[in-house]
């Protein structure tokens, strides 16, 4: 016994409890009333709505308003829904489940959470903040574009629904005459872009001030952290249902609506066999739950320990994919009426130029509308059977107007929201109100995003700098100060180049690692069994055994095959752009220079890089200590091996104390739960006698 009590004053003496922070916290036991002890210190949430809202405002963002309905659009419509929600199940559900469930019962960051499980994998925490960043970057200069539009939308008539007029010739702009009057707005008034990524061209004033804007905008509602964010999200992660509601109504009474939604949904199932379109289909179910950023962990530490985070995974995955198929219905029905009021414009256009071509005598034989006055009375659909007939008699000016090849021409990302979206809302009556709801909706559907994605970077910044977590405001106006400093990249004249750059290459490959990183940690390092039990502590149930499965097999595999899908078509196709060409007034596709090349490479690299660097650095650090001689060292790993965990209801019986011995000796025994409902006792290492036995009882930590 006087070993043990020697024992004892040296843990104390040494501190041997907060030595690692992938050893247990085992300070945490439960209260005289059997309430666990949480750190007061830490920041909760105040209701569950709070925390719900929080998660789904930074899961549900700009891609699921123009991403996802934009793949629905091209990869076979109700046949990439079916895709989508296969893989949803099988691999984004239960790795959204695995941050929820890591984050709330570790109660840390991202970086403190790998951390935890193993100081080796702490690399996997600093690349998600670095990705974090690089969104954060491009993602508040969408912000900043539609704070400038939102502001250009309470005028009349909108400033892009008509082209200007040339001062000097007072002729229509030739630029906007080639193009439209929206894609003239956007390129030349809101971007003043340049001819390729190369001409980077001078600051653009209006964007930078939209820019300082949004960035002071995030840097006040996150000033004092989830405390200040959560109320804000009341707002702005609810009003852009009510806005896709509205759009839904009003959407539906357009002419043209049931021809987009039937667009929408008729299924093409023949894409099942295109390994492209299984790409772009996890690859949306990785980003639309935000894996791999470290927001959903960080978010799910202020949680309770016993939160169901379990049903918290299946309501926000399920909120998100119905908010795609929400927003993809207001794309459809918007779609469909303007591809019918192109193609009636179309049909109005060619009647106009065969009455001016035809005669009496033709008009007999094949031109049935002839000095036809009102043009809509003439259905697409009798048009097109005209053409086809007689098409090879009426010469090149007159074309086909067809709706499906309208609705074929696919719109997606700023094209969606900026272009096609403003053109259709210049034709509604009282064009300003609709043009600010919607615009408003997307400011709202960004700030909810942009919210999650610098909590990813400040809690494990907090976390594991106590220097950083003692200045919580001055560390919040700093990032966001950096980040406008360093955005001011996207507001040159080339600004959306280096948007479309960071977009395409600076988030999803790093991310794609960092998953698989975090997966394998899980259920290969760690222990889906050990995984599974602390679950079951913290639910106080067991989830289905199959996660054990997905975690360990499908999961993994399914990640590494995306990642090397997504290298193959980096490699093959080749890093390319879509350029404005002001001459011709078109897109055209370009590939990057060697210099940008060079910029997406070191992109990808700095974002990776920290997980084998964090590995390497730990492998050196643990050799330096074993080489250190410490007279305290060899006791201080024998004593290690004393301390098991113990349930608090059922005592460690003989049996189970040497499995316990054999277990560890293979697997070193690192609780995951930082808080929890068990208590810590020191167990000795032989039963000398009853006395012995008994007075162990007593002893407890």
């Amino acid at each position: 016994m006087e070993t043990e009590k020697s024992s004892l004053d040296f843990m104390e003496d040494r501190g041997w409890l907060a030595e690692s922070q992938s050893e247990a916290q085992l300070t945490a036991a439960a209260g005289p009333d059997g309430d666990e002890a949480v750190d007061d210190d830490r920041p909760a949430w105040d209701s569950k709505i709070q925390y719900v809202l929080a998660q789904v405002g930074f899961s549900v963002g700009l891609g699921n308003v123009w991403r996802f309905p934009y793949l629905c659009h091209q990869n076979g419509g109700g046949a990439f829904m079916l895709l989508y929600v296969f893989l949803l199940v099988v691999v984004g559900v239960p790795l959204f489940f695995m941050e929820l469930a890591a984050g709330q019962s570790i109660r840390q960051g991202s970086i403190g959470v790998w951390k935890h499980i193993s100081p080796k994998l702490a690399g996997i925490g600093y690349s998600s903040c670095l990705v974090c960043f690089y969104v954060g970057l491009y993602y508040n200069v969408i912000i900043a574009w539609s704070l400038f539009y939102m502001g250009n939308s309470f005028q009349y008539p909108l400033p892009w629904e008509h082209c200007p007029t040339d001062v000097t010739t007072n002729d229509t702009v030739k630029e906007c005459a080639k193009s439209s009057p929206t894609s003239y707005f956007w390129f030349r008034k809101a971007l003043d872009i340049t001819n390729s990524i190369q001409e980077s061209g001078e600051f653009n004033p209006i964007m930078t001030g939209c820019l300082l804007a949004a960035w002071a905008i995030v840097s006040l509602a996150m000033i004092k952290g989830i405390k200040s964010s959560a109320r804000v999200m009341y707002f702005s992660s609810v009003f852009p249902y009510v806005v896709l509601f509205i759009f839904l109504i009003r959407g539906l009474m357009l002419d043209g609506a049931m021809e987009g939604i039937t667009y929408m949904f008729y299924p093409k199932l023949e894409i099942w066999g295109s390994v492209q379109v299984w790409r772009q289909a996890a690859t949306q179910v990785f980003f639309a739950l935000g894996l791999g950023y470290g927001s959903v962990i960080a978010y799910s530490s202020y949680n309770p320990v016993h939160n169901n985070c379990h049903r918290d995974a299946l309501m926000v995955s399920c909120i998100n994919f119905m908010t795609s198929v929400l927003a993809s219905l207001v794309v459809f029905v918007v779609l469909g009426f303007r591809a019918k009021n192109i193609a009636l414009t179309c049909v109005a256009e060619n009647l106009h130029v065969l009455n001016t071509m035809a005669s009496h005598e033709v008009e007999q034989h094949w031109w049935p509308w002839f000095n036809m006055s009102d043009a809509s009375s003439v259905s697409i659909a009798e048009y097109r059977e005209w053409y086809s007939r007689y098409s090879s008699m009426v010469g090149p000016k007159v074309t086909d107007c067809s709706l499906e090849e309208e609705m074929n021409k696919g719109v997606e990302g700023t094209g969606l929201a900026f272009i096609a979206f403003t053109e259709v809302m210049a034709l509604f009556p009282a064009s300003p109100f609709w043009s600010a709801l919607f615009f408003l909706m997307l400011l709202n559907l960004g700030l909810s995003t942009m919210f999650g994605t610098m909590q990813g970077i400040l809690t494990p910044l907090m976390d594991n700098f106590s220097l950083l977590g003692r200045h919580r405001t001055l560390l919040t106006v700093s990032s966001c100060a950096l980040g406008f400093v360093i955005g001011l990249l996207f507001t040159q004249r080339s600004g959306n180049y280096f948007v479309t750059m960071f977009d395409d290459y600076s988030a999803t490959l790093p991310l794609i690692i960092v998953v698989i990183f975090e997966t394998v940690s899980v259920s290969w390092v760690y222990g889906t069994e050990r995984f599974m039990d602390d679950i079951e502590v913290m639910l106080k149930w067991r989830p289905p055994a199959v996660y054990k499965y997905l975690w360990k097999y499908v999961c993994v595999l399914a990640m590494v095959g995306l990642l090397a899908a997504s290298l193959l078509r980096m490699v093959f196709k080749g890093p390319t752009y879509t350029a404005w060409n002001q001459t011709t007034a078109s897109e055209m596709t370009l590939e990057y220079p060697g210099w940008a090349l060079a910029m997406i490479v070191m992109l990808i690299v700095f974002a990776s890089l920290p997980v084998p660097v964090g590995y390497v650095h730990s492998v050196l650090k643990s050799r330096g200590a074993r080489d250190t001689p410490s007279p305290d060292g060899a006791g201080l790993e024998s004593h290690r091996e004393m301390y098991v965990k113990c349930s608090s209801v059922e005592p460690l019986d003989s049996g189970s104390r040497q499995a316990a011995s054999e277990e560890d000796a293979v697997h070193p025994r690192t609780a995951f739960l930082s808080v929890g409902n068990e208590h810590y006792r020191l167990l000795p290492q032989q039963e000398d006698d009853d006395d012995d036995d008994e007075e162990d009882q007593d002893t407890g930590l």
